[in-house]
C-alpha cells in the first residue's frame, strides 16, 4: 500500500475549510493539489463511533469536487455503467479497482464486507470517489478514476489549485 502523508493540523484546517465541517476519520493526506492543499484524504474504515465509513479515499478539493458533480449531472456515470456490459476488458479492470480498493481498506481494518465504493464493481454510481481513488494510488488502478480525471485535464488545475 502506498505511503500517504501525516496530516499536520494546518492539512486538518484545510480539509475543514474545503468541506465546511469537521473531517472525520481523517488518517492521511493521499493527494495534493499543485497548489499544495490536500485534494484527496484517506479516512478510516471506520468513524469514531464506530461506524462503517467504506469510502476510503475522499476527494477535498472544491474545484475538484464541482467538476466531477457536473460530469455526474452529464449523464456520464449512466454511459459508463452501460460500457460494463459490453466491454469485458473494461470490466475485468474495473473488477480488478474493486479488489485493489478493498485489499486497501482490509489492510486497515476489514468491514467484513466486500462493498467497496462508487458503485464497484457492477456500476458507476460516483465519479468524485473514483476520481479520488485514482489521484491516491496513481493511474493504471482505476479506469473510471483515470477517464474522470482525463476529462477534467483542461480545466484543473486553474486558479487557486495552479498558485
Amino acid at each position: 500500500m502506498a505511503e500517504y502523508e501525516q496530516v499536520t493540523d494546518a492539512d486538518f484546517e484545510a480539509v475543514a475549510a474545503q468541506l465546511g465541517r469537521r473531517p472525520r476519520a481523517i488518517r492521511a493526506v493521499a493527494f495534493r493539489c499543485p497548489s499544495g492543499h490536500p485534494a484527496v484524504i484517506q479516512t478510516s474504515p471506520r468513524l469514531e463511533d464506530g461506524t462503517p465509513f467504506p469510502t476510503l479515499y475522499y476527494l477535498t478539493c472544491p474545484q475538484l469536487t464541482s467538476l466531477c458533480s457536473t460530469l455526474e449531472a452529464s449523464g456520464l456515470m449512466k454511459e459508463m455503467t452501460a460500457r460494463l456490459s459490453s466491454d469485458e476488458e473494461l470490466a475485468a479492470q474495473y473488477q480488478r479497482a474493486h479488489e485493489s480498493y478493498l485489499a486497501q481498506r482490509n489492510a486497515i481494518e476489514s468491514l467484513g464486507t466486500d462493498v467497496s465504493a462508487g458503485g464497484m464493481p457492477g456500476r458507476v454510481k460516483c465519479l468524485h470517489v473514483h476520481l479520488a481513488h485514482a489521484l491516491a494510488v496513481g493511474p493504471g488502478v482505476n479506469p473510471f478514476g483515470d477517464e474522470t480525471l482525463a476529462l477534467l485535464k483542461d480545466k484543473w488545475p486553474t486558479g487557486a489549485c495552479a498558485d
